[in-house]
């Protein structure tokens, strides 16, 4: 007997793919999906859809409820979903993504990590062609004065926010915000607008703009941003860069499997 044409495994890969991805989408907090809203709403007859199902469910990634005959996803996806979330590095990661930023805008670009009440500096990419950032790869560098620990700060809670209160804030700079009620106020910015702008509060002559990376449960774990001159990050130049740092940090914190990023992703990709 000879093999199916290669197209045709390839066109039920595609249409199994489809079928557990729907019911990743709808089976809501455990209820799960009825065979007919599958079939109804992808425009696949039930047959067709038992018979993609069935090769998923064997490899634990669909589960059938048997008294109600729903889907649902299987422990498989749990054990897959482990084994990719093990596997991330966020400095490999958000290496290329970090490397295509420093191109597109041509500053000095940075990944940090967030450890209360400081942000840790992790990778670095630098514009060779200009002055060089005092900022170094393993610094720790206090949140409330860094664009990129206000953008971390702006997602996580009251209890953060209050540890970096008390971590003290004394100035670095004559603009560096020491003010907790101005903290405050620059967090909730940080989350109407998406990013984080550090204006010559750490170094004198810099700034800065950052945005959160998501992870997996849509904690804020870490931040990149772009640091420059500010005789060339200009208030106007920061406008144009913030949301380019934000479209990087959310092709990041989709890698790391963020569904915040997921969706957004899904919007652009649709046109919408």
């Amino acid at each position: 007997m000879t093999a199916p044409p290669r197209r045709n495994q390839a066109s039920s890969l595609r249409r199994a793919l489809s079928v557990l991805e729907y019911i990743r989408d709808h089976a809501g907090t455990g209820r799960g999906v009825s065979l007919t809203r599958i079939a109804e709403d992808l425009g696949i007859n039930k047959s067709t859809v038992l018979r993609l199902a069935t090769p998923l469910m064997e490899s634990d990634l669909l589960f059938r409820d048997r008294e109600t005959g729903w889907f649902r996803l299987g422990h498989g996806t749990l054990r897959l979903g482990q084994s990719y979330l093990s596997s991330l590095d966020l400095r490999t990661v958000a290496a290329e993504p970090l490397r295509l930023l420093q191109h597109a805008v041509g500053e000095t670009c940075h990944l940090v990590v967030y450890e209360p009440p400081d942000v840790v500096y992790i990778d670095k990419v630098e514009n060779e062609t200009s002055v060089r950032m005092a900022s170094r790869i393993g610094s720790r560098i206090p949140a409330y004065r860094t664009a990129v620990g206000k953008a971390i700060l702006a997602w996580h809670g009251e209890e953060a926010f209050r540890a970096a209160v008390a971590a003290g804030m004394p100035p670095v700079t004559p603009h560096t915000v020491t003010d907790p009620d101005r903290l405050r106020a620059e967090l909730e910015r940080v989350r109407r607008q998406g990013y984080a702008i550090d204006d010559r509060e750490n170094e004198p002559e810099v700034r800065c703009v950052a945005a959160p990376v998501f992870d997996h449960t849509d904690a804020a774990v870490g931040a990149l941003s772009v640091s420059g001159l500010t005789t060339r990050m200009t208030p106007a130049r920061v406008r144009e860069v913030g949301p380019m740092v934000v479209r990087t940090g959310l092709e990041i914190s989709h890698v790391l499997g963020s569904p915040r990023a997921r969706d957004v992703v899904q919007h652009r990709a649709a046109g919408r």
